[in-house]
């Protein structure tokens, strides 16, 4: 597309407006956590369907639905308290691509442990820019690991180059307002602004045609590169165009 950075933001901002409605919510994991009426139970659904998206997005939901079942469609409660061979009992048999009970094993005793003295979810997340929160989050969640080392591929660390999409879509979810009825405005100690684009094939492939990307390899650089280009265009709210490029990839074809 042949268009003046005015057009451009324009367009963008255009298709924006246009993605992000509630009609947008039924078919992505962001319903998940829009079940919750408990602030610390749609944090807690979030996390853990955050931590499974990636692959087809019915299966991702069918997956996190069965989470939720197996968690007593009580999440929050579930994961601070459940000793471990209830989790074990629990989550027997389940798998989501290559995330295993084990892996559930792990980070539920990771996050009791980062949880405990009535921790909230947010402050596992407080803190420095999003590479700092992210970082900090990782190594809170693994600060006592006993269980394979395998279950820390499935929370992204940036310091390793991840484009940490999962996780910047789960902060999307939990910082950006409600006002539009997708994204859920729980959390209020990271501002919309510091946010950055959960990267992933549809984004960064939009990004690139549309002149706001020029890295080719989709890691945290990528994610700095595109994300800095989506200020330009909206510094107050820039993740919100997150709705632009994944609608104009996964949904239009463009």
């Amino acid at each position: 597309m042949n268009l003046t950075q005015d057009e451009l933001a324009e367009f963008l901002l255009e298709k924006a407006d246009q993605f992000e409605s509630r009609d947008f919510i039924p078919d992505d994991p962001v319903s998940i956590p829009h079940g919750y009426p408990d602030v610390a139970d749609a944090a807690m659904a979030g996390l853990f369907t955050a931590l499974i998206a990636w692959g087809n997005r019915k299966a991702i939901l069918n997956s996190a639905v069965g989470m939720m079942e197996r968690m007593d469609h009580a999440p929050d409660q579930f994961v601070r308290q459940a000793a471990r061979k209830e989790v074990e009992r629990a989550f027997k048999g389940f798998v989501h691509r290559t995330f295993q009970p084990q892996d559930v094993v792990v980070l539920c005793a990771g996050l009791q442990q980062a949880l405990s003295g009535g921790r909230s979810l947010e402050s596992l997340f407080s803190g420095g820019d999003a590479f700092s929160r992210l970082s900090s989050f990782h190594d809170l969640v693994f600060a006592d690991m006993h269980g394979p080392h395998r279950t820390r591929k499935h929370v992204a660390d940036p310091r390793k180059g991840s484009a940490a999409k999962r996780l910047n879509m789960y902060l999307r979810w939990m910082v950006r307002p409600a006002a539009r009825g997708v994204d859920l405005g729980l959390w209020n100690t990271m501002q919309p602004a510091d946010l950055m684009i959960p990267l992933d094939v549809h984004t960064s492939n939009i990004g690139r045609r549309l002149g706001l990307l020029q890295r080719t390899a989709n890691d945290w650089k990528a994610v700095e590169e595109l994300t800095a280009s989506l200020r330009q265009v909206d510094p107050v709210d820039p993740v919100r165009l997150d709705f632009a490029l994944f609608g104009l990839g996964a949904i239009e074809g463009f």
